[in-house]
């Protein structure tokens, strides 16, 4: 560096932690030697989050949050969105990336969850990191269904309908909540205006910070590894994990590979199939919402069916509240529940390589059920289809109600004192 940037770089540490922070969270960050390719993904989420910022910009250049028909007799929020893939130059593909991102967003954050059920990423010390994670996850949920609405397509508008709906089944309170999340009595031009607000301004506020606050904590404790075992407890003379190398340029490097990767199927699938089979964008929402014309079959997207075969698996009422309300009920509480892992989680042990039988056949029986029930969700109801739904909702709770017990007796091999290099 030359005298003069040395000059520079001084000035600016002198006004803000530029070097510091620099040094504390990447170059003198020193994370665990044996990370695997499950440790792309928290890299890749947050390179998703920025592509669907940079691209929502874009669009709400042109979009129009409006529910009012035009001269044309089609909803000028519908007709913006037209307008922007028809009209705008590289428009379509800016719209296409953002629909794209959001399915890849829940894939890569799904795939970061899983690797911290495998590794025990939730353990003491990272309780608050899991919490913060599951609220990303909260709050991630919030945003897609909020922008969902904004294209004012058929599913966009029956799918908010009967979601929005449902917090009238609250007792007491609920007809008040729906209609304050609506705006009026029917989803219309408030509900547009209000979810648009949320969608740009809101949500993204909390959700940044909630990933800052996440990547925080994290750093603060260390990262977790594929052995589970802490690198802070065996440093050498200079305060240095001896079984640690530097985030930069070790893994900054190494997370490019997986960048390069993820970036080729992401890219097959806006230039190739940007609908994705009707499951990214589905074939009804190419109609312009129509309050007279309800589509057969209403479902949510995919990244929400298996909390919506959860919700719709309850079908008996219960102490004098209908079933739509204890439906509600469990579909909450199987997002909230996955908060609550690093105290349900009783193992001696954090990894998944060195835990018992029990707990692997507890985590197969889950991820099948879980699979299960995300393909139902796109289904029709049928009695047989909500049997099978009901099974799975018992046994997806099961995985964690009795992961007090069955974590406790498994029996598992020891953890070594070092980190292996498989």
């Amino acid at each position: 560096m030359t005298t003069k940037s040395q000059a520079v770089l001084n000035w600016i540490d002198e006004r803000f932690p530029l070097t510091s922070t620099w040094k504390a969270h990447l170059s003198e960050y020193y994370a665990p030697k044996n990370f695997n390719f499950w440790y792309f993904f928290g890299s890749l989420a947050l390179m998703v989050l920025v592509i669907q910022i940079v691209t929502g910009i874009f669009l709400v250049m042109h979009y129009k949050p409006d529910a009012s028909l035009n001269a044309s007799g089609i909803p000028v929020a519908f007709a913006s969105v037209e307008y922007i893939m028809r009209e705008v130059p590289g428009g379509w593909l800016i719209r296409y990336l953002h629909s794209t991102g959001a399915s890849a967003f829940f894939i890569v954050v799904y795939l970061h969850m899983f690797r911290g059920l495998l590794y025990g990423s939730y353990r003491k010390p990272r309780e608050l990191i899991w919490i913060f994670g599951t609220l990303i996850f909260l709050a991630l949920m919030a945003e897609a269904f909020m922008g969902y609405l904004l294209p004012w397509g058929q599913m966009s508008y029956w799918g908010a309908q009967v979601i929005v709906n449902l917090f009238s089944a609250i007792p007491i309170i609920g007809p008040d909540l729906s209609l304050v999340i609506r705006g009026d009595f029917v989803i219309g031009d408030a509900t547009l205006n209000r979810f648009f607000s949320f969608h740009v301004i809101a949500v993204p506020l909390v959700l940044i910070g909630l990933v800052l606050a996440h990547i925080v904590a994290l750093h603060e404790v260390g990262s977790n590894n594929p052995d589970g075992v802490e690198i802070k407890k065996k440093k050498d003379s200079r305060g240095i994990p001896l079984d640690g190398i530097p985030f930069h340029p070790y893994y900054t490097v190494k997370d490019i590979v997986g960048v390069v990767v993820f970036l080729f199927f992401f890219s097959v699938v806006v230039f190739f199939m940007p609908e994705g089979g009707g499951y990214f964008l589905e074939y009804n929402n190419f109609i312009p919402a129509n309050p007279m014309v309800t589509p057969p079959h209403i479902a949510p997207v995919w990244y929400f069916t298996p909390f919506y075969s959860i919700l719709r698996a309850v079908t008996y009422p219960l102490f004098g509240l209908d079933a739509k309300f204890w439906g509600v009920v469990a579909m909450g509480a199987s997002v909230v529940i996955i908060a609550f892992l690093p105290w349900l989680d009783r193992s001696p042990v954090k990894s998944i390589r060195y835990k018992g039988p029990v707990f692997k056949i507890a985590l197969v029986i889950f991820l099948i059920c879980f699979f299960i029930l995300g393909y139902l969700g796109v289904l029709a109801p049928t009695p047989g289809r909500t049997l099978v739904s009901q099974i799975c909702s018992v046994l997806y709770f099961a995985f964690f109600l009795l992961m007090p017990w069955y974590s406790k007796l498994d029996k598992c091999k020891p953890e070594p004192e070092r980190v292996t290099s498989k």
